[in-house]
């Protein structure tokens, strides 16, 4: 038997805080004891102890995968970096999104995803990663090779989440079709006088694709028994069409209407930390901070700033009346284990897995000082 003993804490339990000390034995949290102990232990000197994070939809692998146009790194290389970048903001467990669907030649293809998938299973089959990854797939519906792609992608590894997404201008996350403009020719991906064209161009693509390519998805999510979830919903209409394809996570939907209804449907209603840090949404849709005031968000994700998630529930619990730090941070703790199925973590509690973080406070900024998985040290 293997115990580890962590004491002279502020132990964040689901409910409340304590002054505390946990014991751990063999990977598990064992018991929660208020107080110091004066056995051998870790001293954490008063620092924050929290589960572990939960992290259900990054994209931020692409980036170290694509660090530039036209470049492919090592995709197992680019896995390490990635999963280096996510402990160290205190992540423990984390849903890499990779995409099926291309628009544009510049995309990461099937074969990218395939490359990234199997080199997530072997560097984890390996031991090499300090975060458990599961992968996520994102599914563009527009793109003419969306259905494909997501067969492609599922035999390289096994897929954990299907997220359900349509990115066509002037629908969802961009129903403002100068929020789309402006994100699209400030990336230089599109030139201004090329614009009109290319969005005609994608509103076309929607119609030709959009319906058959959903109909497959469903297909596949339900042959391997995937969760899925929606992406970018506005109205209560498509939360009701989410709920009949047998959505159970709503991701960021950009509409007080839509997160309420999504909230009072038993949805887990996924938001952006980065919204939270900067005060708004970048496509000019609904804010997280206003979601989570309203009553109706259930987990934070760190999007595409893994770095963002701790900053943002810190935030929360300071300015949402009737948060307070210990329900907020199950927004990116035990919610999302929950949401995804795995209920074996996302609280210090006996029985579930010992995924700690130590965390200092310098100001206002959460400072992540070390990082345990299994009990095991990470970071």
């Amino acid at each position: 038997m293997t115990e580890k003993i962590f004491t002279n804490a502020k132990v964040v339990l689901p409910d409340e805080i304590i002054d505390g000390t946990v014991v751990t034995r063999d990977g598990k949290i064992f018991e929660v004891i208020a107080g110091r102990v004066s056995v051998e232990a870790e001293d954490l000197d008063g620092d924050y102890l929290i589960p572990g994070l939960v992290e259900l939809h990054t994209d931020h692998l692409e980036n170290h995968y694509h660090p530039r146009p036209g470049v492919a790194w090592p995709p197992v290389s680019a896995v390490m970096a990635h999963d280096a970048q996510v402990a160290a903001a205190g992540i423990t467990t984390v849903f890499d999104a990779l995409r099926a669907g291309t628009f544009d030649p510049t995309d990461l293809s099937a074969h990218h995803g395939r490359a990234l998938s199997a080199a997530i299973c072997e560097a984890q089959g390996a031991g090499h990663l300090r975060a458990e990854h599961f992968i996520h797939l994102r599914c563009e519906l527009p793109c003419e090779d969306t259905a494909e792609s997501a067969e492609l992608v599922a035999t390289a590894g096994a897929l954990h989440l299907i997220s359900i997404m349509d990115h066509t201008p002037g629908a969802r996350q961009f129903v403002s079709i100068d929020k789309f403009k402006e994100y699209y020719l400030g990336k230089k991906i599109i030139m201004p006088e090329k614009m009109d064209a290319y969005i005609a161009e994608r509103r076309e693509m929607q119609g030709r694709h959009a319906a058959q390519n959903k109909q497959k998805i469903l297909e596949l999510a339900q042959r391997l028994g995937v969760k899925l979830a929606s992406h970018d919903d506005a109205t209560e209409a498509h939360v009701e069409e989410a709920i009949s394809d047998g959505v159970t996570i709503a991701e960021f939907p950009t509409t007080r209407e839509a997160a309420q209804a999504a909230h009072r449907n038993g949805l887990a209603v996924l938001m952006g930390a980065p919204n939270v840090v900067r005060g708004k949404s970048h496509s000019g849709n609904i804010s997280a901070a206003e979601v989570a005031a309203n009553g109706h968000l259930d987990v934070l994700s760190s999007d595409y700033v893994p770095s963002s998630l701790l900053p943002a529930v810190f935030t929360l619990a300071r300015t949402v009346e009737g948060m307070g730090l210990a329900k907020a941070l199950r927004l990116i703790t035990l919610n999302p284990a929950h949401a995804a199925g795995l209920d074996n973590r996302g609280a210090i509690e006996p029985r579930r897995r010992a995924d700690l973080v130590q965390v200092k406070l310098n100001g206002e900024l959460p400072i992540v000082r070390r990082v345990w998985r299994n009990a095991e040290r990470v970071m």
